[in-house]
């Protein structure tokens, strides 16, 4: 049954067939998500164990396709402009493929750290918008290519400071509300940097935990409905503050299981919808930081497979995770 097991065949089998629906509307119309549905299916498939099911120098060339000379990054497509986000991606998967050396270091890291602005926050690309998310992946990138040095740390650790609030959790922006996912890069970032003094571990440990419901699933912020997407969100940060077990993993586990395509392959976002990479990235990558078998270890800092980040020397004080088999 589709909630007993991780279907891994028909999951590589959905991502594989992703890059064969060209003539579909639905693939011209996520265009801006190209590079970071790339990303989402190869870290997917590192975790199943099937790295080599999509083409190495097919994926390498898309990504180089994507240079934008005039900033020095990466955009999502062929003749997008360049955008910190994009630019994660590239660099996650030409580092998954050991290429990055085809990258003009240099000049990546300078658009990255021009993007900081003098509240420490980062913007996502020239038009200035801001967000966490953005300043998590221009630490995550810096740190990627080796110019983590480069970065102003209490520049950016301030910022993060200011978002944090009276639950412990962090918002997008200053002032805004605690969410699971700003949460991550939050945490994840101040991991990276060192300061996860900056953390109050017990009081956003237990509102982490809290986002748990009867179901087994796990929401963003409270009120809300469950989400697959969220289950990384929730334990990557869980993971880093050592508390997995503060929540109850076999519900979760079932959970995640439920929203499978048992015909198709694929996760949605929750049982009987329409499946996506997105959540089928997602929800493979909470089943690893819960020890599923059979599953690759995933760093939940970067989420990127550990071995990578191990053989790269960044993996630090989550390295030793409170993961259990379910």
């Amino acid at each position: 049954m589709a909630d007993s097991q991780l279907l891994i065949p028909l999951h590589v089998s959905y991502i594989k067939s992703l890059g064969e629906s060209k003539d579909d509307l639905a693939y011209h119309m996520t265009a801006h998500l190209r590079m970071n549905a790339i990303y989402w299916g190869l870290t997917a498939l590192c975790i199943m164990g099937h790295k080599d099911a999509l083409d190495r120098a097919e994926m390498i060339d898309f990504v180089m396709s994507c240079w934008d000379d005039e900033a020095g990054a990466f955009g999502a497509h062929p003749d997008h402009d360049a955008h910190i986000l994009s630019t994660l991606s590239a660099i996650q998967i030409l580092v998954t493929h050991d290429a990055l050396d085809k990258v003009d270091v240099d000049r990546v890291a300078k658009f990255i750290l021009s993007l900081q602005q003098p509240s420490g926050v980062f913007a996502g690309d020239s038009w200035g918008e801001i967000d966490t998310r953005f300043s998590y992946i221009a630490v995550n990138a810096l740190s990627l290519l080796g110019r983590l040095s480069e970065l102003d740390v209490e520049k950016t650790v301030a910022y993060f400071r200011q978002c944090r609030n009276f639950d412990g959790g962090f918002g997008a922006t200053a002032g805004a509300e605690s969410h699971s996912a700003q949460v991550f890069v939050c945490v994840a970032a101040l991991a990276i940097l060192d300061r996860l003094d900056e953390v109050d571990s017990d009081a956003l440990g237990w509102w982490l935990c809290e986002r748990q419901l009867p179901n087994g699933g796990l929401n963003g912020r409270p009120e809300k409905l469950e989400d697959v997407c969220y289950s990384f969100w929730v334990l990557s940060s869980l993971s880093i503050l050592n508390k997995i077990t503060w929540i109850d993993a076999e519900k979760l586990t079932k959970f995640i299981l439920s929203a499978q395509d048992p015909e198709q392959g694929g996760i949605a976002d929750r049982p009987g919808d329409m499946v996506d990479v997105f959540h089928t990235q997602f929800g493979v990558a909470a089943l690893s930081l819960l020890g599923y078998p059979g599953l690759v270890d995933l760093d939940p800092v970067y989420c990127m497979p550990a071995d990578i980040i191990e053989r790269m020397g960044l993996r630090k004080g989550w390295k030793a995770l409170d993961r259990r088999s379910v």
